[in-house]
């Protein structure tokens, strides 16, 4: 019988054109599952992958989140079947990776699509709620029980939460993972043009990140005594000169800042390569007491209910539910694989507001 094999998009070297190579099609064994992956959202993970090579061995298979079709499923697989719509955020092998048209993965690294969602606005989610529980329980310390008790109100309800960068995919399920556990307060920046969209989804009240007097803004709006204005910070943006900077003059004794990694210390340019550190402790001179946590989304499996129920169960009944709603998006069109991831990158090389990128893996 020969192989089956199938196209999957490779990087060959940093700032080298994507390329795609042929891979065998496995099928799956245990509790894994085989997917045809029709959709896919593109994360600046890509960029920091393609561009600066960021913890990659080439010729590296890419892409983590995807969305299909159920073709195979192992013997050991409980709660997926074939013919299932799933959804998921699956990186840590390269037989589980999203920009290829077979993906072999264990079934907690997806989930069901709820009837009356398409499988595009489906893929705008999984990677970005995954970060943003792992951010909130990881980073923050704050709990996430599930299931939610009746009545819940969380410790540290009160305090006052900053969402740096709100507009963004994480920042927009950051924001509706900490209203639907019962924060009152997250306060955000963003550009002007999503502040009612981001007021309409719960946040108090809105500042322009571009502003000049955004630090003392945030700061006259909001020092209430010694203690920290913002005891809770989210940098979504993760950019030493476009974040860090001024979040280093916010944040205060007392407060724990979750940053994205990785830390970009110098943006890509036609000419020269991108620079990033994964220390987010060292990428500012931050105040003493200041508790600098850099978020490693990537390792949110080693949290046990994470790991078990996250994917296959919490985002599928939360997006069921309407507690997260699929992000705005733009469809990147082209003839094929090649020239749709392509374009994706080029675009997110130039800045995506607001929206998330998505694209067709397989042809049909």
């Amino acid at each position: 019988m020969a192989t089956r094999t199938h196209d999957a998009l490779v990087i060959v070297a940093p700032r080298a054109p994507y390329e795609i190579h042929r891979y065998p099609t496995i099928s799956p064994v245990a509790d894994e599952i085989l997917i045809h992956v029709k959709w896919t959202a593109s994360t600046p993970l890509d960029l920091h992958q393609a561009d600066g090579g960021l913890l990659i061995e080439p010729p590296q298979r890419t892409g983590s989140t995807s969305a299909g079709i159920v073709v195979e499923v192992g013997p050991d697989v409980k709660k997926l079947k074939v013919g299932d719509r799933v959804f998921g955020f699956a990186h840590q092998q390269p037989e589980w990776k999203a920009h290829q048209e077979y993906a072999t993965a264990p079934e907690w690294v997806f989930g069901k699509v709820p009837d009356g969602f398409s499988l595009e606005q489906a893929v705008t989610l999984p990677e970005n709620t995954v970060t943003a529980f792992n951010t909130i329980s990881a980073d923050l310390g704050l709990p996430t029980p599930w299931p939610k008790p009746e009545g819940y109100v969380p410790p540290r309800a009160d305090d006052k939460i900053l969402i740096w960068g709100a507009s963004s995919s994480v920042g927009q399920l950051t924001i509706a993972v900490l209203k639907f556990y019962g924060y009152r307060h997250v306060i955000a920046t963003a550009s002007p043009q999503h502040h009612e969209y981001l007021k309409s989804k719960g946040v108090e009240e809105v500042f322009d990140y571009r502003s000049p007097t955004v630090v003392d803004d945030l700061l006259k709006t909001y020092q209430q005594g010694d203690a920290p204005a913002f005891p809770l910070i989210v940098d979504c943006i993760g950019s030493q000169a476009g974040s860090i900077e001024a979040l280093s003059k916010i944040a205060q004794n007392g407060a724990t800042i979750a940053v994205m990694l990785p830390v970009i210390l110098k943006h890509a340019t036609d000419d020269e390569a991108p620079e990033y550190s994964m220390d987010a402790s060292t990428s500012a001179q931050w105040a003493e007491g200041v508790n600098v946590r850099g978020v490693r989304t990537h390792f949110y499996w080693k949290n046990e209910l994470f790991k078990e129920k996250l994917q296959l169960e919490i985002i599928p009944a939360l997006l069921e539910a309407g507690y997260v709603t699929p992000n705005r998006f733009r469809v990147v069109e082209g003839g094929n694989l090649l020239e749709r991831a392509t374009k994706a990158l080029d675009l997110i090389r130039k800045g995506v507001s607001g929206e998330k990128l998505i694209w067709r893996v397989s042809e049909e």
